[in-house]
């Protein structure tokens, strides 16, 4: 029987029963004035960007420690034997006189009686030889020189047949002191003492703040919405889900600040009074790392980092955060090689446990002796950040970084306020913080509503605020992927 009830003939039901009495039909006209009252309304919003926070990285990776000064210092330690880089040798160089600029930092240290390697990198020649004569140098003047006799030829200049490098100039030879030879009786009056060094880095905190504020009438309007927040809460919300968005934006600008950070340059617009700037992660990478560029996922290339990260700590265990693009290259490499000599599967860094990588979302492979985790990173694919430069046909834009590989473990440092060795993680947050007041995450409501009572504003206002900078300790050992 086709229902067709007239105005004035509606019962309303007291329960949700759909019966011929409390049918509303909207086809013939009868009843258009209620189509106002019954909008079609679906109370659960839509998540159609998935969980939208980008934060998590340095929870995975770092730590977090108070401090209570505008900046944070941090010595490490330089290399231990004696070499340099970009010596110099003269055309012809009857005299084997090799010279190189010193600095405040660089000082001739070569002492007479040292035995030396003398590498030219562009031809892929050597030879040894013993020290004879040096002189200190002057910074700002005239170089530093040593004087050498080669061990297999009259001069450095000689033939590579005869024992030296050949003839010509030089400007990049590299030299390194592998021992000294004295002869019966002789003194060591000539001997350099070589006082240890180290280089010292530092970096400043910067406050971050953010607000959210809704006026008293519009928290009377009372509309409420079923969510599933980013942050693992979910159900029914008020006004309050635009604050709820607000801290989750500001928990990501916690972290998207240190490792974006630029310090502002002598000179730069930025540099002001209450402009300084902090370093980040890639930054300090770009800086004090290793930078590999337009990587094409061959395993000749991959081990070309390997190589290079050889040359500095050799941190046995890695982690490697990539976007799409990268993570399918490396994919595609790692599926033509086979466990054994070539590479196999480890997780080490997670007690060896298979399942614990693989809940972490980490990929563990080993390359010589170095084993290697692999993720994804959201930030560098996520369409509001870095990989909103990738195009939407999924093939790759203009996305200069595509990841970075950062050691796993902890590094030791020396503490300027502790004035002793300590051991922290290579990556770290420090943020401002003291008996009286912590500025890790501060959060305070101010305004008239939502019981807040501090001012005549007809508003409530929520304020968010953290002070904070990144440490990246001994970055030598960080690598930067870009495009």
């Amino acid at each position: 029987m086709a229902l067709a009830p007239k105005f004035g003939s509606l019962i309303p039901s007291q329960k949700l029963q759909a019966l011929e009495t409390n049918y509303l039909s909207f086809t013939d006209g009868n009843n258009d004035f209620a189509q106002q009252y019954l909008p079609e309304i679906y109370e659960q919003e839509v998540e159609r960007y998935g969980n939208r926070t980008l934060s998590g990285f340095l929870r995975m990776v770092g730590a977090e420690m108070p401090m209570t000064s505008d900046q944070v210092i941090w010595s490490e330690q330089n290399r231990l034997h004696i070499a340099y880089d970009n010596v110099i040798m003269a055309a012809g160089n009857p005299v084997n006189v090799l010279s190189f600029n010193v600095t405040a930092s660089i000082t001739n240290v070569i002492a007479v009686k040292d035995t030396i390697v003398i590498m030219d990198p562009t031809n892929g020649v050597e030879c040894t030889a013993i020290v004879t004569a040096r002189t200190a140098g002057v910074v700002g003047g005239a170089d530093a020189t040593i004087t050498v006799a080669p061990y297999g030829a009259a001069a450095v200049s000689a033939a590579t047949a005869a024992g030296g490098i050949g003839a010509g100039a030089r400007t990049d030879l590299k030299i390194f002191v592998y021992g000294s030879e004295y002869g019966k009786g002789l003194g060591d009056a000539t001997a350099e003492s070589i006082t240890p060094s180290f280089t010292q880095f530092s970096n400043s905190p910067i406050i971050i703040k953010s607000k959210y504020q809704i006026s008293g009438s519009d928290t009377a309007q009372i509309g409420w919405v079923e969510v599933a927040t980013e942050d693992g809460t979910g159900g029914y919300l008020w006004y309050l889900k635009a604050e709820s968005e607000t801290r989750l934006r500001f928990e990501d600008y916690l972290e998207m600040s240190v490792v974006e950070g630029e310090l502002a340059a002598a000179g730069s617009a930025a540099l002001g009074a209450n402009n300084k700037g902090t370093q980040g992660l890639f930054s300090a990478i770009k800086t004090r790392g290793n930078n590999f560029s337009a990587y094409g996922g061959t395993l000749a290339e991959f081990d070309s980092v390997l190589k290079n990260l050889d040359t500095q700590g050799a941190i046995e265990e890695n982690m490697l955060f990539v976007n799409r693009a990268l993570s399918l290259e490396l994919d595609d490499m790692l599926a033509g090689l086979s466990a054994g000599a070539n590479g196999g599967t480890a997780y080490g860094l997670f007690e060896n446990s298979e399942e614990m990588a693989l809940n972490l979302g980490f990929t563990g492979f080993r390359r010589g002796s170095y084993d290697f985790y692999k993720t994804d990173w959201k930030y560098l694919n996520d369409a509001s950040t870095r990989g909103g430069l990738v195009k939407a046909n999924g093939t790759d834009g203009i996305a200069p970084i595509e990841g970075v590989l950062v050691p796993a473990g902890t590094s030791t440092v020396y503490d300027q306020t502790l004035g002793t060795n300590i051991r922290r993680p290579f990556l770290h947050v420090r943020y401002r913080a003291s008996q009286a007041d912590d500025r890790r995450m501060k959060s305070w409501l101010t305004g008239s509503v939502g019981g807040a009572y501090t001012s005549d504003l007809d508003a409530m206002q929520v304020h968010f605020l953290s002070e904070r900078c990144l440490c990246v300790q001994a970055a030598n050992n960080f690598v930067i992927f870009t495009k």
